[in-house]
């Protein structure tokens, strides 16, 4: 294993009715700007309680961060928290809301910066207090201090870090509302988060990959459960904890990652309007038989432990593996190609030109560059 400092500072409240601790955790002489999305809260019962909850708090409220939060709009929360004298920030909502919650945590302490350059910088060092309450499991910005923050008007899309919560309240109870669509689309999600950190160097950590395809294993067997059975509160536990646990730094102890499935489907969200979790289905199994050579070893553990795979040569193997994997995605009703968004060849010299031109080189050998990333592209047609 590689050095590693890990120190995860979020304290989760996990359970049935844990909304109603907000009275208590939120410092009661806090001036509390409290974000939301576009109003499922409202239909859904959470936002009843966090009223109830904040009954004897001071709070100002800000609604309309979208999916892929965009900086047009979070400029207008930063200008609420300004004129407000906010000192405290809790985000309820899914990981777009948290996103755009942390970028705001961080520009209400740099006024001499707009915040799309503190974007462009990609973190910050100094920031309000924040909290969450989270309605949508996927992208785990309940316990990482990452986001990620879209610009509309130039269509792009970046990675921000900055603040972890300082507590996060998990309820599976009110998941139990959530779209197929949007479960779909999040569990996309968490498996690539887990993919992205295991699917690279082998050898490196028996712990990290035993953890890593304990949560790849689950997702996949709750998949349909969750789809058959949605008010089940045990396997909405399970759902929601995995979404914590593929991005919350455990998992990456000491071991390299990869994260060119999400660079490159960042980037087709920002261009095509994507849901960040289909690009990251209609990626990631382009990239698995691209870099198939550089990941041979990995991916013969993976289809032996994760798809219980044995008959087969090694090729046959890996190949099988990629194709349960496309097939997960696709069991899951996502698109998994360009084509069935309606991309081609103008999107793919796009998303190459932008990776040369910022001398993009990620992966774990940081060897997906431009011209990489559009062998990717064209085998994802």
């Amino acid at each position: 294993m590689q050095n590693f400092e890990f120190c995860n500072p979020t304290r989760l409240v996990f359970g049935k009715g844990q909304i109603a601790r907000l009275a208590t955790l939120i410092p009661t002489n806090a001036k509390v700007l409290v974000t939301f999305g576009g109003g499922s809260v409202k239909q859904n019962g959470v936002y009843d309680q966090v009223k109830e909850a904040l009954r004897q708090h001071d709070h100002v409220e800000f609604w309309g961060i979208e999916p892929n939060p965009a900086i047009e709009t979070l400029r207008k929360a930063i200008k609420l928290g300004i004129e407000e004298n906010v000192t405290y920030l809790l985000a309820v909502g899914g990981g777009s809301v948290l996103d755009g919650t942390k970028l705001i945590a961080s520009a209400l302490t740099h006024p001499e910066l707009d915040a799309w350059e503190l974007v462009k910088k990609g973190y910050s060092k100094t920031y309000l207090p924040f909290a969450s309450v989270m309605t949508l499991p996927a992208t785990g910005s309940e316990m990482n201090s990452g986001a990620v923050i879209s610009c509309k008007t130039l269509q792009e899309k970046f990675a921000f870090y900055s603040t972890y919560p300082q507590f996060s309240i998990l309820d599976p109870e009110v998941t139990y509302t959530l779209p197929p669509h949007q479960v779909a689309c999040s569990l996309a999600d968490i498996f690539v988060h887990v993919m992205e950190q295991y699917m690279t160097t082998p050898g490196q950590s028996r712990v990290m990959d035993r953890w890593a395809e304990g949560i790849l294993q689950t997702v996949i067997e709750i998949a349909p459960l969750l789809k058959a059975d949605p008010t089940n509160y045990d396997l909405r536990c399970d759902y929601v904890l995995s979404a914590t646990l593929a991005l919350n730094d455990m998992i990456r102890m000491g071991v390299t990652q990869d994260w060119a499935t999400h660079m490159i489907g960042h980037e087709l969200t920002a261009l095509l309007g994507v849901t960040h979790g289909e690009s990251l289905a209609m990626v990631h199994t382009a990239l698995l038989t691209v870099l198939q050579e550089q990941k041979r070893t990995k991916l013969l553990q993976y289809a032996e432990r994760v798809w219980h795979l044995t008959n087969g040569d090694e090729d046959q193997l890996i190949s099988q593996a990629i194709t349960l994997t496309k097939s997960f995605f696709q069991s899951l009703g996502l698109r998994t190609s360009l084509s069935e968004a309606g991309a081609g060849k103008e999107i793919i010299d796009t998303i190459s030109q932008r990776f040369t031109e910022r001398g993009a080189h990620f992966g774990e050998l940081k060897n997906v560059d431009g011209e990489m990333a559009r062998r990717i592209l064209e085998k994802a047609l």
